[in-house]
């Protein structure tokens, strides 16, 4: 079993997200054959889509000739994508940025999410994942917003959009471990025993 282990958080060995996360995967590497790749996608190593990786994609849709530079672009995004379709199981830890996910693992998403590498089309049924017979578990942490807290403190749209993204590309078994909230909190200790109890059930019954 190879594991992507995806670190969306800046924090390195501060980071909540990333403590529970390491717990969940030190669970599943307690089984044989099981190897991980550490994605680090604040490292500065994840190619911009710009305006030659769309012209690149473009040139592949119309049959037309990419420039040498898109071609060297999209040689790059093919990289990441391979590395990313390599995986049996995905383990992603992610903040709570602005209600939503930091801007660098929606680059990820954006570099990957390709029809014919993720996901296909059909005129007539429409879109279908490509990805199938994987796995995810996605490992969220906040300051301040917890499930069911009023309004006014904030609102989660990480985890259906994270969750509606890999059923898309096909991964249909998708569990969410959240840990919050880690500032507001007058008892995180038991917050975050709570949360790694909860991930390790999870990657003890994957």
């Amino acid at each position: 079993m190879k594991i992507l282990q995806i670190n969306a958080s800046t924090r390195g060995p501060e980071s909540q997200s990333l403590s529970v996360a390491e717990n969940l995967i030190a669970k599943l590497k307690s089984g044989p054959g099981v190897s991980v790749d550490t994605m680090d996608l604040f490292d500065g190593s994840l190619p911009a889509f710009d305006a030659n990786a769309v012209g690149a994609k473009m040139a592949l849709f119309t049959g037309a000739e990419a420039t040498a530079a898109q071609k060297e672009t999209w040689a790059t995004v093919e990289k990441i994508f391979q590395r990313f379709a390599a995986a049996d199981v995905y383990v992603v830890n992610t903040p709570l940025w602005n209600n939503g996910i930091p801007y660098v693992l929606k680059q990820l998403i954006d570099l990957v999410t390709q029809p014919g590498w993720t996901f296909g089309f059909d005129p007539e049924k429409g879109y279908n994942g490509l990805l199938t017979g994987k796995r995810a578990f996605v490992v969220h942490a906040s300051g301040v917003y917890y499930n069911g807290i009023s309004p006014n403190f904030g609102s989660d749209f990480a985890t259906p959009y994270l969750d509606d993204w890999f059923k898309f590309i096909g991964v249909a078994d998708v569990e969410h471990i959240h840990v919050a909230p880690t500032v507001v909190n007058a008892d995180y200790s038991t917050t975050k025993a709570e949360a790694i109890v909860k991930a390790e059930a999870a990657a003890a019954a994957a």
